[in-house]
């Protein structure tokens, strides 16, 4: 099986968890994310707004953004690094590509702190995501710039013990479950 089979084999699993964690989630999903977020007030913090069965990162979000900027991703195009627009609770947003929204009015951050969203995780800090590389690049970039802490938000169930990984995919320096914070030794 190559590599690329081996991903869709394990995206396929893993969206099927994530399905049924979605189902059964309840308010307060994001409590252990508020908790570690709490240690990083002021620092630019990336976020995002989510779509299907992704877990909600919106309270701490909110919560980020009374203490400083919290930015969601925009897409630019295929190839490309993301770049963050300012978000805040109750802002005007439009349709961006791949059904995320983005806020209507774009003022580009630059964050130190991203919550990555993400189809599938390890405990040693893999992360399998959409397929298009975009926070692979992304962190890739801000990383070579300076210090920069990708917080791994998820479902537990989302878990995978075997995830198949390439060189250019960038590690996770936490994962965040609704249960737990999982620590994978890194420092930043």
């Amino acid at each position: 099986m190559t590599l690329e089979e081996r991903k869709a084999t394990a995206r396929k699993a893993a969206f099927a968890r994530r399905k049924l964690a979605h189902e059964a989630a309840h308010r307060g999903a994001a409590g252990h994310l508020s908790e570690v977020l709490a240690g990083y007030r002021g620092v630019p913090v990336s976020g995002y707004l989510p779509i299907r069965t992704e877990i909600d990162p919106l309270p701490a979000m909110a919560e980020a953004a009374a203490h400083g900027l919290v930015g969601v991703p925009v897409i630019r195009g295929a190839g490309q690094p993301l770049v963050f627009s300012q978000w805040e609770p109750d802002c005007a947003l439009v349709d961006g590509p791949f059904g995320a929204s983005v806020p209507s009015v774009e003022r580009l951050i630059t964050p130190e702190v991203l919550i990555v969203p993400l189809v599938a995780f390890s405990r040693t800090g893999g992360r399998l995501g959409y397929g298009g590389g975009f926070y692979d690049r992304t962190l890739e970039g801000l990383r070579a710039q300076r210090p920069t802490l990708a917080i791994g938000f998820a479902y537990a169930a989302q878990e995978a013990d075997d995830l198949p990984l390439e060189p250019t995919d960038q590690p996770l320096d936490l994962i965040v479950t609704e249960r737990e914070v999982i620590e994978i030794g890194r420092s930043v």
